[in-house]
């Protein structure tokens, strides 16, 4: 007679469940070590060209050591818009940083809720008024109009369960978050 174990895997979707479920446990018990204060630094070097750094931050209770180098991001805009291609414009980071944001909360909250990603690929587009950020047209928006985002997902749970999820990530995605409902973000001269 054999017996076979039940065993649960170390990890899912990349994620080591283990550290995922301590994390989250420690910060139920200490809910101070959820804020987080993550920072980024910019300048200026001609034309539409500029460039961001980011390293260091705050959280888990105390500033970050792990990151020894910063890391630098070109901005530039194309030459319809007075750049030369130095780098993807700040409305492009800010696809980026929803596309990744929407997948890192996809992934680690299906892993949380034992569902394994197979395959996750997003498509996203922006629609953007320039008459609005040029003060043109004062009933066109200065920023996006609206974005639109596909998923294409295939993970091992139901498309009700999956539809669950993604319902679930648009709510808790903090770039999505942030970009969904009013922000303090003061501008100040120093």
């Amino acid at each position: 007679m054999s017996t076979t174990l039940a065993t649960t895997p170390a990890t899912l979707n990349g994620l080591d469940l283990a550290q995922m479920h301590g994390t989250v446990g420690l910060l139920q018990q200490q809910p101070a070590l959820a804020r987080f204060e993550f920072r980024a630094s910019n300048r200026w070097v001609s034309g539409g060209e500029n460039r961001s750094r980011i390293q260091s931050f705050y959280g888990a209770g105390a500033e970050d050591t792990s990151r020894s180098e910063a890391w630098e991001f070109v901005n530039g805009e194309p030459p319809v818009l007075l750049g030369a291609n130095e780098g993807a414009n700040p409305v492009e980071f800010l696809l980026h940083a929803l596309a990744g944001c929407i997948t890192t909360t996809t992934v680690l909250h299906a892993a949380a809720r034992g569902i394994e990603i197979r395959r996750l690929a997003t498509e996203l587009e922006g629609d953007l008024d320039l008459q609005g950020f040029l003060a043109l047209d004062p009933s066109a928006a200065v920023g996006y109009e609206r974005i639109r985002v596909r998923m294409d997902v295939d993970a091992d749970c139901s498309d009700a369960d999956l539809d669950d999820l993604l319902r679930f990530v648009h709510a808790h995605s903090p770039v999505c978050n942030t970009i969904t409902r009013p922000v303090e973000v003061t501008l100040e001269r120093v």
